[in-house]
C-alpha cells in the first residue's frame, strides 16, 4: 500500500469529497483523523469503514475557521499520533447571489471558513513537517478559483486566495520536504450542487466535456496521488472533466 504507517488529517472530512478521500487513504495504509463540524455520526461512520480496514481512526469536532479549536484540536491528534504527514484542506461552503445583495457576515464567513480554516490548519501543521523534512498538504478549491464566476463572487475570491496561498507557501516549504497542491475542482456531485434543479443539472451536464459531474471518488484518487507524490508541489490541478474552458 502507498500509504501504509502514515497519517492523513481531512478537515471536513465526514461527507463528499472529504468522505471519499478519507476512505481512499485509509484503503491505501493511510491512519486518518476525520474532522468534522456537525455531522458526529456520519465522521464515526466513516472512521469505522476506515477501522474495519485496519487502520487506527478517530474523529475531532472542530470549527477549522476558529484558530483556537484548530490549535486545540491539533494538540489532540499530535498527543495520539505524534505525527502528522497528510493534511486535506477540504472544508468549504459555498455562497450564491449578486454581488450586490451579498451582505458584510457573508463575505466574513464564506472567507473564515474557505481560507481562514487553510491558514490555521497549515499554520499548524507546517512546523512539525517541516522540522521531519516530509510532509504533503493538499487543498480542495476550485476551478472559480482560476476563473471567476457571476453570482459566486466572495466564492470565486476566497477559492483564488486558496490557489495563490498554495502556490505561494509551495515555494516556502518545497526545500525542506513539504509539498503543497491544489484541487481546482469542476462541478462534483456533492450536496454543494444541492440547489440546482434536474433542467439545470442536465444543462450542465451538457457542457462538461466528458458529459458527466464528477464524482468525490475523482478527487479522492487525486488526493491519493498528491500524498505520494515526490516532485509535484505548487501546482492548482483542474479537475474538471473538460468543463471549465467551456464555462
Amino acid at each position: 500500500m502507498l500509504l501504509q504507517g502514515k497519517v492523513a488529517v481531512i478537515t471536513g472530512g465526514s461527507r463528499g469529497i472529504g468522505r471519499a478521500s478519507a476512505l481512499l487513504l485509509a484503503k491505501e495504509g493511510a491512519d486518518l483523523v476525520v474532522n468534522y463540524a456537525g455531522n458526529q455520526k456520519a465522521a464515526e461512520e466513516v472512521c469505522a469503514a476506515a477501522q474495519e480496514l485496519g487502520r487506527k481512526a478517530i474523529a475531532i469536532k472542530a470549527d477549522v475557521a476558529d484558530d483556537a479549536q484548530v490549535a486545540e484540536m491539533f494538540a489532540n491528534i499530535l498527543k495520539e499520533f505524534l505525527r502528522i504527514d497528510i493534511l486535506v484542506n477540504n472544508a468549504g461552503i459555498a455562497s450564491y447571489g449578486l454581488f450586490t445583495d451579498t451582505a458584510p457576515s457573508e463575505w466574513k464567513r464564506v472567507t473564515e471558513v474557505n481560507l481562514y480554516s487553510v491558514y490555521n490548519c497549515c499554520h499548524i501543521v507546517l512546523p512539525q513537517m517541516i522540522s521531519r523534512k516530509e510532509g504533503r498538504i493538499i487543498n480542495i478549491s476550485s476551478v472559480w478559483g482560476v476563473s471567476g464566476a457571476s453570482c459566486e463572487v466572495v466564492y470565486s475570491a476566497s477559492k483564488g486566495a486558496v490557489n495563490a496561498f498554495t502556490k505561494a507557501l509551495a515555494k516556502e516549504a518545497a526545500p525542506s520536504g513539504v509539498l503543497i497542491n491544489a484541487v481546482a475542482c469542476g462541478v462534483i456531485d456533492t450536496g454543494m450542487n444541492g440547489h440546482l434543479c434536474e433542467d439545470e443539472r442536465e444543462e450542465l451536464r451538457q457542457s462538461i466535456g466528458v458529459m458527466r459531474f464528477g464524482k468525490p471518488e475523482d478527487v479522492a484518487d487525486l488526493c491519493v496521488y498528491l500524498a505520494q507524490t515526490e516532485y509535484m508541489t505548487g501546482q492548482v490541478i483542474c479537475l474538471d472533466g473538460g468543463w471549465a474552458s467551456n464555462a
